[in-house]
């Protein structure tokens, strides 16, 4: 499957729209940061909201909370949404499935791109934030979610391991981009219905007399880092995101799998 993966991760670096999510990912923490040069006060409501101009540890955490809304489902969606689709729509699809490499290997390779994408812009997102928010408000320690003061390199270890445990829910919005894009061979459709499905998730979060379900959606998971942030660590929250996730991750990347193996090659 290597070297398939490879290729495919040549043709994202070939297309417009990789660097366009990156690009975004990259750029919503700089404008956060001019943003709050100019302006007073600041987003005091959020997790660690308070402190960020104490230190650059906490840009990246304040980010991570404002784009799990809309933006992160939509930069992941970009790319998964697409990436079986496009080549169905252009007709080189036919070409690689009949190949020497099998469908499985194929699809496989697909899924690893589409993930490693998605780790790849919220890596870029937090170096970016903790850059250039340290450059202003220096590398300093970090106040923790239970107000305790963690050293700078702490604090920079716990952004690492929010950073790797957020890319989880991450990765189950790539896999139901990857699905839709695998069925319905139409990239606008499978952008706008992972979208959807992203935003539906987080609505459904906050409507009355989901209390129970509540702990199990999606939308939940990308708060699964404040378990990191508190003093002693709050497990609980990150084991159930792992678990969930695996889930979310699973079942759309099996379907997608079902389907693509059996595709008719000749009705490419």
């Amino acid at each position: 499957m290597i070297p398939v993966y490879r290729w495919e991760l040549l043709k994202l670096l070939a297309q417009k729209r990789t660097y366009l999510g990156l690009g975004v990912s990259m750029a919503v923490p700089l404008i956060f940061t001019f943003v709050l040069i100019f302006k007073t006060g600041g987003p005091n409501d959020i997790p660690l909201g308070r402190y960020i101009r104490e230190t650059g540890l906490a840009l990246p955490f304040v980010v991570l909370f404002f784009m799990s809304i809309w933006a992160f489902p939509l930069i992941t969606s970009l790319v998964a949404g697409d990436i079986v689709a496009a080549e169905s729509h252009n007709g080189t699809l036919k070409t690689i499935l009949t190949r020497s490499r099998n469908r499985g290997e194929i699809y496989a390779a697909k899924v690893a791109a589409a993930f490693t994408y998605t780790a790849v812009v919220v890596l870029a997102m937090g170096s970016v934030a903790v850059t250039a928010a340290s450059i202003e408000w220096g590398f300093n320690p970090l106040t923790s979610l239970s107000g305790t003061t963690v050293s700078a390199g702490h604090g920079l270890g716990l952004l690492a391991a929010s950073l790797a445990i957020y890319a989880w829910p991450m990765a189950a919005i790539a896999a139901f981009g990857l699905f839709l894009s695998t069925v319905t061979r139409n990239s606008a459709a499978a952008v706008v219905g992972t979208l959807m499905w992203a935003l539906f998730m987080q609505l459904l979060g906050v409507l009355p007399g989901t209390e129970s379900i509540r702990p199990y959606l999606l939308a939940t998971q990308f708060e699964a880092w404040h378990g990191f942030l508190r003093t002693p660590a709050d497990w609980a929250p990150v084991v159930r995101a792992l678990w969930v996730c695996a889930l979310y991750v699973s079942i759309p990347v099996f379907a997608g799998y079902l389907v693509f193996v059996r595709r008719d090659v000749a009705g490419e």
